[in-house]
């Protein structure tokens, strides 16, 4: 899960890494009000969990606070790169003298967590690692030894620092690392981490991306894991389904994303528009199949239901079932095709049958059908 940049930096101040004044907004007076108490300079930064938020036009630096007032209500509601922006960080400025690159994140080729620094930090940071990989430093600590002081040095000692500033990125580091373990990050970013003009380290942005494996942990988050999506969205996500939902009339549901994907490129081929991406993976069992059947048949958008399933560890019989028991509940005003073909078929053929359903052996044929009905319906 991707947390705002207003959340990781509440974190942030929890295990003592320091950061710039702020507060959010979600209104233009808000902004204004903020700004007011910031002295009556800021940075406005959209609250968005998209990257390139800065190139797109969502950071501005207001010099009052009208102008606070102002850009915040050019910058609410606007969308940067899909995504619509309901709140702002509102920060106290840094004059910036020179940027710096610190992270931690899951090495999965070697089953440890990676420090990247770099003397060079900014938007560009991945240029960067392309054109002077030698620019980056990076250091491995293995996850039953942790953080040691001699990581640690290897750390500072890459960055051209005073020694306070060497005493403060350590402590950075070691409180980074502390929060990255205890909260079950799979990513902690701090670009820029910013030396001011004073000197100071200042960790101007921040980036927290929590393992979605380890949320029932994180009781804090759950809420907001489903905040922004749709009905069916959340519903897809609690039943754990992969599910993107798009803006055809025809629902698709394959086993394995490969599949999935597949199926909606024909769709598409044969002139129709899949509604969603729904993929109940390998070895769905009936009840499975009748939740994802479900779901799709209940959707207003859905006016036929495409479902490719080649069995292999999934069962034809059970996917039978499955959609069977969906059909008797949500099907009314629903048409449903189905390919079908693999581990237990002729059964599976023989239940879809017995409910007045004919299965395809070829997907181009099922895809057809498909489109076809969508047309008239």
């Amino acid at each position: 899960m991707k947390l705002y940049e207003y959340e990781a930096k509440q974190l942030f101040s929890l295990y003592n890494i320091p950061v710039p004044k702020f507060a959010l907004a979600r209104t233009p007076e808000e902004a204004r009000d903020i700004t007011q108490r910031l002295g009556g300079k800021s940075v406005l930064k959209a609250q968005v969990l998209v990257a390139g938020r800065g190139k797109a036009g969502g950071i501005k630096f207001a010099e009052s606070t009208q102008e606070a007032y102002v850009l915040a209500k050019k910058l609410l509601g606007m969308e940067i790169k899909g995504e619509k922006v309901h709140s702002l960080l509102v920060s106290e400025t840094v004059k910036i003298e020179r940027e710096l690159y610190l992270s931690i994140v899951i090495d999965r080729s070697v089953g440890a967590a990676s420090i990247l620094v770099s003397s060079e930090g900014g938007i560009d940071i991945e240029e960067l690692a392309a054109r002077s990989p030698e620019k980056i430093v990076k250091v491995y600590v293995d996850p039953l030894v942790g953080l040691k002081p001699y990581h640690v040095r290897r750390i500072t000692g890459a960055m051209d620092l005073s020694d306070e500033q060497k005493k403060v990125l350590q402590e950075i580091t070691m409180n980074l690392y502390r929060l990255f373990v205890e909260l079950d990050c799979e990513l902690a970013e701090i670009n820029p981490l910013a030396i001011d003009k004073e000197g100071k380290l200042v960790p101007v942005d921040a980036k927290l991306i929590i393992d979605d494996n380890a949320l029932f942990r994180r009781k804090e988050f759950v809420e907001r894991e489903f905040a922004g999506l749709s009905e069916f969205e959340s519903e897809a996500k609690k039943h754990g389904f992969s599910y993107v939902e798009l803006d055809g009339d025809i629902g698709i549901i394959g086993n394995g994303a490969g599949l999935t994907m597949a199926t909606m490129d024909i769709v598409k081929l044969y002139g129709g528009r899949p509604a969603n991406f729904l993929d109940i993976g390998g070895g769905a069992r009936a009840d499975v199949v009748e939740k994802a059947a479900s779901l799709l048949l209940r959707h207003p958008k859905v006016k036929v239901l495409l479902v490719n399933v080649l069995g292999g560890i999934t069962r034809c019989d059970e996917v039978a079932k499955g959609l069977v028991n969906a059909l008797a509940t949500y099907g009314k005003n629903k048409k449903l095709v189905v390919r079908l073909t693999g581990t237990n078929e002729e059964e599976g053929k023989r239940i879809l049958s017995s409910a007045g359903i004919s299965a395809f052996d070829s997907m181009e044929d099922a895809a057809k059908n498909a489109v076809e009905l969508a047309k008239v319906m």
